[in-house]
């Protein structure tokens, strides 16, 4: 999947228009690549589609140590602070990306993403999409 069709896939779902959907796209694998645990940014780079992968470069994760402790409202709110939008415009967008990803890779290569997102004493895993009554 090319990231223009990624991105139309992320604006359809969430709403947004299309240049907002890009820029909270980029921040959540952003965010995304610095809270993974056990999986090198490179590895996790692997695991996105076509040229989507040049958004998570950074430091490698296993060689820069544990990443921060940050459950669903810290991950939303590092994507709203990148993105420079809201809290609800950081939940919708992150949602549609997560769901968006969820069709652009295998199964196993989803799991493995979000198998290494950081957990809430409760289990959660961040970032939580929005449920039916919020």
């Amino acid at each position: 999947m090319r990231f223009p069709r990624f991105i139309d896939a992320v604006s359809r779902r969430s709403g947004l228009p299309t240049e907002q959907a890009a820029v909270v796209a980029r921040a959540v694998l952003q965010t995304m690549a610095e809270r993974v645990t056990g999986c090198p940014t490179a590895d996790l780079a692997g695991h996105l589609p076509d040229d989507l992968s040049g958004y998570v470069g950074g430091p490698d994760r296993a060689a820069a140590g544990p990443p921060p402790a940050a459950g669903p409202a810290e991950f939303l709110r590092l994507v709203g602070e990148r993105a420079g939008v809201d809290e609800v415009t950081a939940r919708a967008g992150t949602a549609a990306v997560f769901a968006t990803l969820r069709e652009a890779v295998t199964v196993r290569e989803f799991r493995e993403m979000v198998a290494g997102l950081p957990r809430d004493p409760d289990g959660g895993v961040a970032p939580v999409p929005p449920s039916v009554t919020d």
